[in-house]
């Protein structure tokens, strides 16, 4: 599949590096803003969704206004399930009525749950933190992850494959990540430069397809030569598929995905020569 693509587009964070120790510290950052009397159940509710033993779970939709959990169609955005925060299950009804419609995401009301950053901040959401609360919390976190103090780990093998494929293919990096740490990041972890174009600030989900749109007419592509390469299904993978590109979603955990022209991998490394 890489091989024969003209165009790699790549994720940054949770792709071209692994590493999750700050996911953990924004989560604590965001229980100290949670009332005292809740984060207690701020930190049993974040260990049980790290535990799946919580029905919050990467791929779902947290709905900040109803406070629940939606499950839906990666590829439609049709809802198929809602529950409760605790668990309870609504009637078939009560689904029509309150998401008629498939789903906007506006990071306002319906969160995404694409990858480990918005786990933290739905368990925050719940227990009443405002969204300008978590976004200083972000930005605190995203400050950190640029001190000696945060080891960020290399892909073994990625710096010599991203070097021979911008050799002979397009290499594109999209990423929800703002200018001021995407530099950063990739100096950090010895990537800089090896990019033909930046896309930074992409507001994925809501401008994915938008933004591939944009490549192929840029680059005079076709779908079927351009591989999307993430960790977030709804942000990269289910989009790309969906315009009849090809996709490789970096998945750490155990996941059934079995769709025309994926590829899941563990790490990035599986697929570096």
């Amino acid at each position: 599949m890489i091989e024969k693509a003209e165009c790699l587009i790549f994720d940054l964070d949770g792709t071209l590096y692994e590493d999750v120790e700050h996911f953990q510290y924004y989560a604590d950052l965001l229980k100290e803003r949670v009332s005292q009397n809740d984060q207690v159940n701020f930190d049993e509710d974040y260990q049980a969704i790290l535990n799946g033993e919580h029905l919050l779970t990467i791929g779902k939709v947290y709905d900040m206004e109803q406070d629940t959990i939606v499950s839906v169609d990666p590829f439609t955005n049709k809802v198929e399930k809602v529950t409760s925060w605790y668990g309870d299950l609504w009637d078939r009804e009560a689904v029509g009525k309150a998401y008629a419609h498939p789903l906007q995401y506006d990071f306002e009301r319906l969160i995404a749950i694409g990858d480990g950053w918005w786990l933290p901040f739905a368990v925050a959401m719940h227990y009443g933190v405002g969204i300008e609360e978590a976004r200083e919390c972000y930005v605190k976190t995203k400050d950190f992850m640029t001190t000696e103090e945060f080891l960020m780990s290399k892909t073994k093998g990625l710096k010599a494959a991203l070097e021979r494929w911008k050799e002979e293919k397009l290499l594109v990096l999209l990423t929800n990540s703002e200018d001021y740490d995407v530099e950063n990041i990739l100096n950090r972890i010895d990537l800089s430069g090896l990019f033909h174009d930046h896309i930074l600030s992409a507001f994925k989900p809501q401008k994915t397809e938008e933004h591939f749109q944009a490549i192929l007419d840029r680059y005079n592509l076709n779908p079927e030569e351009v591989v999307s390469i993430g960790d977030n299904f709804l942000n990269e993978i289910a989009p790309a598929l969906n315009m009849g590109m090809k996709a490789v979603f970096v998945q750490p955990t155990d996941v059934e995905f079995d769709y025309p022209n994926l590829q899941v991998v563990k790490s990035l490394e599986e697929i570096c020569p």
